[in-house]
């Protein structure tokens, strides 16, 4: 599906203009009030970068950034006609000097620095000019602390200066790489057309990347493909919807969405939000000793914990958080609905969130595969896990699934190594990681998302190494003993509060969770900010080797190698010393 932009009806300065999807006259002011979507059918026109710069960024705050960079003719090309001849054509008629904008301003209040290229300048082709602008937008948005959007829209390198527009590729990849290092959320927003070399270079790398509706990206072009392979390509092949449908992307938005949507995400990525300093004792409302916990059956917690009526991960990023943004895909193949996640806000606090989802009929059960994720989900997790890291912002975790997806197609998949990988990129990550079980915590599933400083769980929920129908099947050969091997694995709060597996129990209201979605959301809310606010302030390296320890004292009992304690025991004496100050 194609996505040319609107042309014009009559003489002089049209008053109506003609969709080039649908073929409808529009009204001019109607088309501009839809800030270029077409009413009739929803086709997103090209706009120029500084029609991009003044919808996106909040009145009167733009500024452009004039850079001194022009376009040079390094092989003294000509087609047709030289190239600096089209050079200057495509100035006359842009009115820019080279096919980008740069500026500086504010969405929602939020500080950006903006790169937004022009297709109408020589198809928005990356050359030596636009590399180097790119570059010192970067740069700009490096020293400044300022997190970096781009617009993209581009056919790809440009032809007319040979292998010096290759080269942008490398320079400008690398810029972003700075970036990364530097802690700098970056933004794509792609465009219609987005091809070949910024497909394949910084348009891709960003942090985030979202698309307008029908906007379509890729590296090389449907009639090149088609030409090379001799295959008919699917009608929607590399439009937004398919890249979001294969993980590609994080999102596709309407053009009237997208200034509070990147708002959203520049509040997470505000620096001078990211950092809180502790502010003495906290003690969040949870039980840290296990007397203090009712004794209950836990075959009956394993009823309790399954319960469809109880809080899912969506339900908890309605209810405690605010500025929710999911984001989607793996960046490899696909978006497993199972696993959900973004950035957020608990308390003003910017976090990423990630949590398995169920829900609450058959319907939605089967929707989100019973919260049992593909490898796609745990890369995407993995992801999440790494952007909390680069932006130095908390992770918070809510685990409920019965396990993996256990189907050959994510054996396929290597659904052991995305668990492996997100496993070990959750226990390396530099901030503060909580992860909270809040129904069922099964198996290598859930270990996934719960390599955190501190683990919590609700009091009716579970946490084993196998569902106790599959305990039962495996070791007596009969599904029916289920609840005796609930009993033997001690699945229940009270006996993994005694074993250190949780730190932590929030206490569930009467009658439970699943009758009380706001009070429960309350707790939560409170047992999570506080333990943020506890663990505030702590160096990241000192934070990764907490969750060293905290793991490593599991099956360390004995005293180590050196003579030394066991860190198993300075654990048990550490939690010991904080249930007493208590």
């Amino acid at each position: 599906m194609r996505n040319e932009a609107f042309t014009a009806a009559g003489n002089g300065a049209a008053e109506w203009i003609t969709c080039a999807r649908c073929r409808q006259l529009v009204f001019h002011r109607k088309w501009a009030r839809a800030l270029g979507v077409c009413p009739q059918c929803g086709s997103h026109s090209r706009l120029s970068a500084p029609q991009r710069v003044a919808q996106l960024l909040d009145p009167e705050s733009a500024e452009i950034i004039e850079f001194p960079v022009n376009s040079t003719d390094p092989l003294e090309f000509v087609d047709s006609k030289p190239y600096p001849q089209r050079l200057a054509a495509a100035r006359a008629a842009t009115g820019l000097r080279e096919g980008l904008v740069c500026a500086r301003g504010t969405i929602g209040g939020e500080a950006v620095i903006v790169a937004a290229m022009d297709f109408n300048f020589m198809g928005g082709s990356l050359g030596g000019a636009t590399g180097e602008l790119v570059t010192l937008a970067a740069d700009t948005a490096l020293a400044e602390r300022t997190p970096l959007l781009i617009v993209s829209a581009s056919g790809g390198a440009r032809m007319q200066e040979g292998a010096i527009a290759l080269m942008q590729m490398a320079k400008t990849s690398r810029a972003l790489g700075r970036l990364d290092e530097a802690g700098v959320l970056t933004i794509s927003l792609v465009t219609d057309p987005t091809f070949g070399g910024v497909a394949a270079s910084f348009a891709s790398l960003c942090d985030v990347t979202i698309a307008e509706p029908g906007a379509r990206m890729g590296f090389a072009g449907r009639r090149v493909i088609e030409q090379t392979i001799k295959e008919t390509l699917p009608a929607d092949f590399q439009t937004a919807e398919f890249l979001f449908a294969h993980g590609l992307i994080d999102g596709v938005h309407r053009r009237d969405q997208l200034r509070p949507v990147l708002a959203r995400l520049l509040r997470a990525g505000r620096s001078d939000r990211r950092r809180l300093a502790p502010a003495g004792p906290v003690r969040p409302d949870v039980v840290v000793a296990p007397e203090e916990l009712p004794e209950q059956e836990p075959w009956t917690a394993v009823q309790l914990a399954r319960r469809l009526e109880r809080p899912t991960t969506l339900d908890y990023l309605r209810s405690v958080f605010d500025d929710f943004e999911e984001l989607h895909g793996d960046r490899a193949s696909g978006d497993c609905p199972a696993i959900v996640g973004g950035t957020a806000l608990l308390e003003g606090r910017p976090v990423v969130v990630i949590g398995h989802q169920k829900g609450h009929s058959v319907n939605e059960l089967s929707t989100r595969n019973f919260g049992m994720p593909t490898p796609a989900g745990y890369r995407k997790a993995a992801r999440l896990m790494r952007l909390a890291g680069k932006l130095g912002i908390p992770l918070v975790t809510f685990i409920d699934t019965p396990g993996a997806f256990p189907g050959a197609e994510a054996e396929e998949h290597g659904q052991s190594i995305a668990i492996a990988e997100c496993i070990r990129t959750m226990a390396g990550i530099p901030v503060p990681a909580v992860a909270i079980v809040t129904g069922e915590g099964g198996s290598g599933g859930a270990i996934a998302l719960g390599v955190a400083n501190t683990v919590l769980a609700l009091s009716n929920a579970i946490y084993s190494v196998i569902s106790p129908e599959g305990c039962a099947a495996i070791l007596w050969n009969d599904p029916a003993a289920a609840r005796r091997a609930a009993a033997a694995l001690r699945v229940d709060t009270p006996n993994l509060l005694r074993f250190g597996v949780v730190d932590g129990v929030v206490q569930e209201p009467e009658p439970g969770a699943d009758r009380d979605h706001p009070g429960t959301a309350d707790r939560v809310r409170a047992a999570l900010s506080a333990t943020l606010q506890q663990l505030a302030g702590t160096d990241p390296a000192e934070l990764v080797r907490q969750r060293e320890r905290r793991f490593r004292r599991f099956g360390a009992n004995s005293q180590s190698p050196t003579g030394e304690r066991s860190v198993s025991e300075e654990a048990i004496d550490e939690r010991t010393a904080v249930s007493r100050a208590g």
